[in-house]
């Protein structure tokens, strides 16, 4: 076949290709579909393998009992990647607070066909053509990333604005499942705004997402005591909900719903229609036919059991119809007791009014904090409340000033829990008035003052250990060497550390490492000569706590029978388990 030919069959392959595409893209009717802009990393990073390396001076330890809590200092794509060895399948809440794109909040996207011309990213204002689409590209891969942290029965709240809303919903709906949606939120971000050209902007939205939402419990909300005014021989009550809802709709599954109520001169009452019970008698029932047909809350059977409940009010607005089809004087109202409400909680709003963004900026100013973006406390305490899960492991990838690391703090000093947070943010510069990096000067002082307390703020102790992410090898995943999955297990104990949660480092030479925590050791032999392996078996066997021990390996699993008949031992490999996680996630990205 001559050259000519060959280039005319590869010319019709690809307009064979092409058609397909666009049949394809025809067929995609509803979906999002966007620029895919490839992101770039620095050039000593985008060739290597990230870990995990803890700066011990920076390590706060409390023995109070309380949970050790992790910061990480770094790009969260590559503490991601690293936080899916160490805590796949462990997370219980993760909560983001990513850029929303305004178009004036200073998001930057490192765009890698153009790095050599703004090797810092570029700035996307409002009117840039990949605005949208650089967001998306830099949002896909890191939400993604958090899927597998997550625990199966895990939830994800993101907050976000409205000019991503659209895109991030349809983007959750991709990588969770659109039927693990939950819902969104709408929360009341400022009281007092004159900015906008149509609108004063008020509100802010909060995306949440199950891993698997078969798997999840409802979620609780605590009862608001300040609605249970009045007192009687049970305790603090309210009446104040009506029996009747306009809002009811008769068509869909109210059949005996719609029934006669004796009030307390003898009348009887019944919501607005045409269609009447026979019978002109207290509980007498009848099917309503048409959506005109009102009901109440309770079907007729709810209503004989509970009816001491009920509270009548004379009124001369009642929306209700005594038996002659005249307008009645009652109205009528339910009986709802605190003691009994506490027991079963109540279900949360998706509008929130009461976090708004001044409490988070005012309270980082009493710390003596100069950052002016920062969540309420109590936004994300409740996040975590109405979850109502014991002793969660809290995630916050997007961490800037580390709102979340105090409202977890705050919340087992409250409540006596034991909640772990995860937070990870980088250390650029924050021009704030003055210049300060965002981990190092904002995050990390504010989480310190929480554990010992500044003004007269009492300390609420906790432990936290400091990590950045850094780099070995010389290849990415797909391509590394021998040489360069050596250095990686060489390096990679404070990744097994935090994966056991043992954090305090009791011994170390050239070959091994061994931590420990109040229950368990993980002992760590990382070279791959075995000439030493013999003085590790024998330090592990002196420990008398669980062990779970790693070993050097080029196979998945441990083949060393140096550790049988020991029942507190667990044996795992380095590195091949960890480089075949990189490998899953450099195929996803």
């Amino acid at each position: 076949m001559s050259k000519e030919q060959e280039k005319d069959n590869k010319i019709l392959r690809l307009e064979k290709e092409l058609d397909r595409l666009k049949k394809n893209l025809k067929k995609q009717k509803y979906g999002l579909v966007w620029m895919d802009v490839p992101e770039a990393f620095e050039d000593d990073v985008e060739n290597k393998l990230p870990i995990l390396k803890e700066n011990p001076k920076l390590a706060i330890k409390n023995n109070d009992g309380k949970p050790t809590h992790i910061l990480i200092e770094g790009d969260n794509y590559h503490a991601l990647t690293c936080l899916n060895y160490t805590h796949k399948g462990k997370v219980d809440v993760i909560y983001i607070d990513p850029p929303y794109n305004t178009g004036s909040d200073g998001f930057r996207y490192k765009d890698k066909r153009i790095l050599d011309k703004f090797p810092d990213g570029t700035e996307v204002p409002k009117d840039h053509p990949y605005r949208h689409s650089y967001w998306l590209s830099f949002m896909r891969k890191r939400v993604e990333l958090s899927r597998d942290i997550l625990k199966e029965d895990g939830i994800i709240f993101i907050s976000i604005g409205e000019d991503e809303l659209a895109q991030l919903r349809f983007l959750c709906d991709e990588i969770f499942g659109g039927s693990n949606y939950i819902s969104t939120i709408s929360r009341v971000a400022k009281t007092a705004s004159n900015k906008g050209s149509y609108f004063a902007p008020s509100v802010d939205f909060i995306l949440c997402y199950a891993k698997n939402i078969l798997m999840i419990d409802s979620f609780i909300d605590e009862v608001d005591i300040k609605l249970y005014k009045k007192e009687d021989e049970k305790g603090f009550y309210r009446d104040d909900v009506a029996l009747y809802q306009s809002s009811l709709d008769p068509m869909r599954g109210c059949t005996n719903q719609r029934y006669y109520i004796e009030c307390p001169d003898g009348s009887l009452v019944l919501p607005p229609g045409k269609v009447e019970p026979k019978l002109k008698k207290d509980a007498q029932h009848i099917k309503p036919e048409t959506a005109e047909d009102k009901v109440w809350r309770w079907s007729y059977k709810t209503y004989l059991e509970k009816k001491e409940l009920l509270v009548f009010k004379n009124t001369k607005t009642s929306p209700l119809l005594d038996e002659k089809g005249l307008k009645a004087k009652w109205n009528i109202y339910t009986k709802s007791y605190l003691n009994e409400r506490n027991k079963t909680g109540t279900v949360p709003r998706n509008y929130v009014d009461k976090f708004i963004n001044r409490k988070g900026a005012d309270l980082l100013k009493r710390m003596g904090i100069d950052f002016n973006y920062s969540k309420p406390v109590e936004l994300i305490k409740w996040l975590i409340k109405i979850v109502n899960k014991d002793n969660c492991l809290v995630l916050d990838y997007f961490a800037g000033s580390g709102t979340t690391g105090q409202a977890v703090m705050e919340l087992n000093d409250e409540n006596g829990s034991h909640h772990q947070f995860i937070l990870v943010t980088n250390n650029e510069e924050v021009v704030n008035g003055t210049t300060h990096k965002i981990m190092t000067d904002i995050c990390y002082p504010r989480i310190s003052k929480v554990i010992k307390g500044y003004n007269d703020v009492k300390s609420l102790g906790n432990s936290i250990r400091y990590y950045y992410t850094d780099f070995v090898g010389e290849n990415n995943i797909l391509d590394a060497t021998d040489k360069d999955k050596i250095e990686l297990a060489h390096n990679a104990g404070e990744l097994l550390a935090i994966a056991e949660n043992t954090f305090e480092l009791v011994k170390q030479d050239k070959y091994m490492q061994i931590f420990e925590n109040d229950n368990q050791y993980t002992a760590v032999y990382f070279k791959e000569e075995m000439n030493k392996l013999d003085d590790f078996v024998a330090e592990v066997k002196k420990l008398k706590k669980d062990v779970s021990v790693y070993i050097f390996s080029w196979e998945d699993e441990a083949m060393f029978d140096d550790f049988e008949g020991l029942s507190n031992i667990r044996l795992k490999t380095i590195p091949q388990p960890i480089v075949e996680i990189y490998k899953q996630i450099y195929n996803l990205i």
